[in-house]
């Protein structure tokens, strides 16, 4: 519609040029200029402001591969859309910018947005827009968690461990262990940590107890938990990348052992104080009444012999 405006317009000025240049020169002009600047199409886009999608907290999550615009266009029309977010009261306003429009982050930045987290393909930036009220949006990954695994062969009355490779100061005997991945339950955790370190597979029993520590790996808050494990097999089969060194060794030599932390010492007498009373934190697998997913519920119970 504005092509066909434009077409009859310049058309019209081409014969005033001709006829009536001089007389009608200075009220046509302003009028043509007007029209031509009114179709730029980067200023159509740039007027129109980013959708997203709403969240239950009255906030707004834009994805840039959803509504992707160069840089130059996405100034403006992030700019547009603050000034709309702010009229409808809006909360939070959340970026997912992924790689390919990584220029956009800067721009982020300059309008008063920071950082919350990042994944290997994008990084999210969220600005609180409430003048009145202090920014409530949690923080993102500040603990981490692992698990180890005390691996007890109660017929030999030995328990599996291990020394690594890679170790801040000398080497030290350990039970296997490491972190747990995303959307991995703890008992599928252990005992993949445990195989994939000694080679010896394992049966889930219980979580015995957990340490709690601050400023650890990434300046993140690190939850350690220790897991009972019956062994299935005893055959050893460590891992050349990542251990130096594992064997089965006897509970008491352990405990005396001058290659053990004092630290390990401490789990390690809490356990003989286990076998004592066989009570630990089991898991039983249920359906969450409001989202219908799996998960795991621990709660303290006797544990029977393997």
């Amino acid at each position: 519609m504005y092509s066909i405006a434009i077409s009859k317009l310049c058309y019209v000025s081409t014969v005033l040029k001709q006829q009536y240049l001089a007389k009608y020169r200075i009220v046509f002009y302003p009028i043509l200029r007007c029209k031509i600047h009114c179709v730029n199409p980067s200023v159509i886009m740039a007027s129109k402001c980013f959708n997203g999608c709403n969240d239950h907290y009255n906030g707004v999550t834009i994805d840039s591969n959803d509504e992707f615009c160069t840089s130059e266009v996405f100034a403006r029309r992030l700019t547009a859309s603050l000034q709309k977010w702010k009229e409808n009261k809006k909360r939070t306003i959340w970026f997912r910018v992924h790689l390919p429009q990584s220029e956009w982050i800067p721009l982020l930045v300059k309008e008063g947005f920071k950082f919350h987290h990042a994944k290997q393909e994008y990084v999210m930036l969220y600005r609180w827009l409430v003048t009145d009220e202090e920014c409530n949006v949690p923080h993102y990954a500040h603990t981490n968690l692992g698990v180890g695994g005390f691996v007890y062969n109660e017929e030999t009355k030995e328990i599996l461990v291990i020394k690594e490779k890679y170790a801040n100061g000398p080497p030290i005997w350990k039970l296997p262990g490491g972190y747990v991945e995303p959307g991995e339950d703890l008992e599928e955790a252990v005992k993949r940590e445990v195989l994939e370190e000694t080679g010896v597979q394992t049966t889930f029993r219980c979580i015995i107890g957990f340490r709690h520590v601050h400023g650890y790996a990434f300046g993140c808050s690190d939850i350690y938990m220790i897991a009972y494990l019956s062994p299935i097999d005893i055959n050893i089969k460590k891992c050349e990348k990542e251990i130096s060194d594992c064997r089965w060794m006897k509970v008491n030599d352990y405990l005396e052992h001058p290659e053990v932390s004092e630290n390990n010492k401490q789990i390690a007498k809490k356990i003989i104080e286990f076998f004592k009373h066989k009570m630990g934190i089991v898991v039983n697998h249920e359906i969450h009444f409001a989202t219908n997913k799996p998960i795991c519920v621990y709660s303290i119970s006797k544990i029977g012999d393997a």
